[in-house]
């Protein structure tokens, strides 16, 4: 076992769901529970399906494609998004009081 990429893979899903979508549903469900720790198996459970199935899918593409070109297309979709998120935060509301 590579304890230094199980450490790695540990640390950057979990910064990367903190905050996230999926964290605030639970929150939201264990909040109106009267069973949280079905909440947690279940979104344990659902985060746990996803990772597999995104190492399945990782390990069938870097099998067809060089691993350099995998990297690199994944660079250049997180700056396309980080880009349009930055450019969308530029854009004023229209102010409807004028119409």
């Amino acid at each position: 076992m590579d304890w230094q990429l199980l450490g790695l893979s540990f640390i950057a899903v979990f910064l990367s769901e903190l905050g996230d979508k999926s964290q605030l549903a639970a929150i939201a469900l264990g909040g109106s529970s009267k069973f949280p720790q079905a909440v947690f198996f279940g979104t344990a459970s659902a985060l746990l399906l996803t990772s597999f199935l995104g190492v399945l899918v990782g390990q069938g593409i870097a099998e067809i494609l060089p691993t350099n070109i995998v990297k690199i297309t994944a660079a250049i979709g997180f700056a396309i998004m980080g880009i349009r998120l930055l450019l969308s935060g530029e854009e004023e509301p229209e102010d409807s009081e004028n119409s």
